[in-house]
C-alpha cells in the first residue's frame, strides 16, 4: 500500500550523525514478530514497516512508481509527526461529499438489487412525490440517480478498491521524458 512508510538502513557515508532520529521516539504498537508498525500522533495514525536489516539509522524507501507522489508525501507527514511538527490533513480522506456520494451509491445498489427501478430509487433516495413516466423522463434526478446505480455497481465489482488510492489517480506512465529516455538515466 502506498500509504505505508518503508524504513530502512542508510549507508553509514550518506547519513549525518549530528541529524540522526532515533527510532524508539516511534513509540508504536507492533504484532510479535512482524515488522509492520502502527504510529499515532494525535489524531493522525501512520502505517510503519521496518526492513529485515533494522532502520538504524532510519532511511525511508519510495519506489520510483506510478505512486511515488502519496508515498513521498506520507513520509513527509510521518517525518513532521515525529518532529512535534503537525503532520497536516490526511491527503487521502474522503471528502464529506464523496462520503455522502458513495452512500448513496451503496443505497442505490441495494434497490437495484431488489429490482427496484430508478424512478422508484430517486423517490427513496432524494425524499420526492410519486410522480408519472412522462414526468419521470424529463426530471432532472432521473440521470444522477442512474450513475449513482452504476457507481454502486462498479463499487460492488471491485470498484471499491479505488478508494485506496483516493485522491491519487493511476496515471499512464510515460516511458520517455522530453529530450531523453528515461532509461539512459
Amino acid at each position: 500500500m502506498p500509504s505505508v512508510v518503508v524504513l530502512t538502513t542508510v549507508a553509514e557515508n550518506l547519513a549525518d550523525p549530528k541529524f540522526r532520529l532515533d527510532l524508539p521516539t516511534l513509540n508504536a504498537t507492533r504484532t510479535q514478530g512482524e515488522p509492520e508498525r502502527v504510529f499515532q500522533h494525535g489524531a493522525s495514525t501512520f502505517r510503519v514497516h521496518v526492513g529485515d536489516a533494522g532502520a538504524n539509522p532510519p532511511a525511508v524507501l519510495l519506489p520510483f512508481d506510478e505512486l511515488f507522489e502519496i508515498r513521498a508525501a506520507t513520509a513527509l507527514q510521518l517525518w513532521r509527526a515525529l518532529h512535534d511538527r503537525n503532520p497536516g490533513p490526511n491527503p487521502a480522506a474522503l471528502s464529506q461529499q464523496r462520503r455522502n456520494r458513495l452512500i448513496l451509491a451503496l443505497r442505490a445498489l441495494d434497490a437495484r438489487l431488489e429490482k427496484a427501478s430508478y424512478c422508484q430509487i430517486a423517490e427513496a433516495l432524494f425524499h420526492l412525490d410519486r410522480m408519472s413516466a412522462s414526468e419521470w423522463a424529463t426530471h432532472e434526478l432521473r440521470d444522477q440517480t442512474i450513475r449513482l446505480a452504476r457507481l454502486g455497481l462498479k463499487l460492488m465489482n471491485g470498484g471499491y478498491r479505488d478508494l485506496l488510492l483516493h485522491p491519487y489517480r493511476r496515471r499512464p506512465w510515460k516511458r520517455s521524458a522530453p529530450g531523453g529516455d528515461l532509461t539512459t538515466l
